[in-house]
């Protein structure tokens, strides 16, 4: 089955009871027991849901996984990961990370003991010292938010099972369609389906794809006792999303590509962040583990803080927000914004300046988009 068909159909039958080709929203809380503890599969929804189960096996499929745990939101998912581990352990995490994630770990997690060690995942040298530090999990983004960066899974995932390490891959910025990390090795893919999977900037949500059929108990525990669970809605409205993934993709690429090249020649970038650029550090590492390079294009531009901020607020298209990957374009300043909790000296260190804005293109008519970058531009 392809990648579109997997898409639409894949957990995705027709109401038994009814015959409607779309299943039902099924909003409740609780579910009738015929005795104590006696049900059909479902008690209370913070522990299941057949809506839960639908996108589940729809975005398992779609990883090439034999399991899938739906969350709250990106950071729900990362949260049960990490929830799995104990005072002491560590974790290797990759230096250029998004500003949430990097929260989480270093102002939630760090207080409970558990060490985080930051690593260049581009230097597998760097990576393999490590490694030899016995961390329970080395966790990746590739490409990375917003330097879109592109670390060797293979070759990490490599290492890392030499050192019975765990490899979690954030997938966010490539989906399945472009990448699936679990056919490079990877122990785990995690998403924020908020972004590119929901694809309409009107849901929050998350998921862990994994092929360790024993860790679906582990991550639907934790699920259910830190109370990471989504809605039955949200997770209908990602489905309803997840149908289009496949055009919308091609679509965002094909706009992120003329974007880059726009970019590429224009008089007041310095440098141009877009894997699909032969240019680009890691483009035949992009090459080898992807199918395309995605909808995001990061530029340094040869603007004071003070115009940058301006030009970020004068276009027509790309709408000034966070997040990304919905069908609407979208542009960011992450030093102020997506990754503001991120100290200024560890960003700088990491490539991130104050001059880096990313934009998110969307499925609108490139020439549009290309038009309103000029006219923006020209005024600076």
């Amino acid at each position: 089955m392809k990648f579109s068909t997997k898409a639409i159909h894949v957990g995705q039958e027709p109401d038994k009871e009814t015959g409607a080709v779309i299943p039902p929203i099924y909003m409740t809380s609780t579910y009738a027991q015929e005795a104590p503890n006696q049900h059909k599969g479902y008690d209370y929804t913070r522990a299941g849901n057949p809506n839960f189960k639908n996108l589940e096996a729809t975005l398992a499929s779609l990883e090439q996984g034999k399991v899938a745990t739906v969350f709250s939101s990106g950071i729900g998912a990362t949260t049960a990961l990490v929830s799995t581990m104990k005072q002491g352990d560590k974790v290797v995490i990759t230096s250029d990370l998004y500003g949430g994630t990097y929260r989480l770990f270093s102002r939630v997690f760090k207080q409970f003991g558990i060490d985080f060690t930051s690593v260049n995942t581009q230097d597998l040298v760097a990576v393999e010292t490590a490694l030899k530090a016995s961390p329970k999990f080395i966790f990746l983004e590739s490409p990375t938010n917003p330097l879109l960066r592109v670390s060797d899974i293979e070759a990490i995932s490599a290492l890392a099972k030499k050192y019975n390490v765990l490899t979690v891959v954030d997938n966010t910025f490539a989906t399945p369609f472009f990448q699936n990390p679990l056919t490079l090795g990877a122990d785990f893919v995690l998403h924020s389906t908020t972004k590119y999977i929901g694809g309409h900037s009107d849901v929050i949500g998350g998921v862990v794809v994994t092929n360790k059929e024993d860790w679906k108990e582990k991550l639907d525990f934790a699920r259910m006792a830190i109370g990471l669970n989504p809605s039955p809605f949200d997770n209908w409205m990602t489905t309803r999303g997840i149908k289009t993934l496949a055009l919308r993709m091609a679509r965002h690429e094909a706009n992120a590509k003329q974007v880059a090249d726009f970019f590429k020649h224009h008089p007041k970038v310095k440098k141009v962040y877009y894997p699909g650029l032969a240019e680009h550090p890691n483009h035949e590492i992009a090459k080898k583990q992807m199918s395309g390079f995605g909808g995001i294009v990061s530029v340094e531009f040869d603007l004071s803080l003070e115009q940058s901020m301006k030009v970020v607020s004068s276009f027509r298209f790309f709408t000034l927000a966070e997040s990304l990957g919905g069908v609407e374009s979208l542009v960011d300043h992450p030093a102020s914004m997506t990754h503001a909790s991120i100290p200024k000296e560890e960003r700088e260190k990491n490539g991130l300046s104050d001059g880096l804005i990313r934009f998110s293109c969307g499925v609108e008519d490139a020439e549009d988009l290309i038009e309103d970058l000029d006219s923006v531009l020209k005024n600076f």
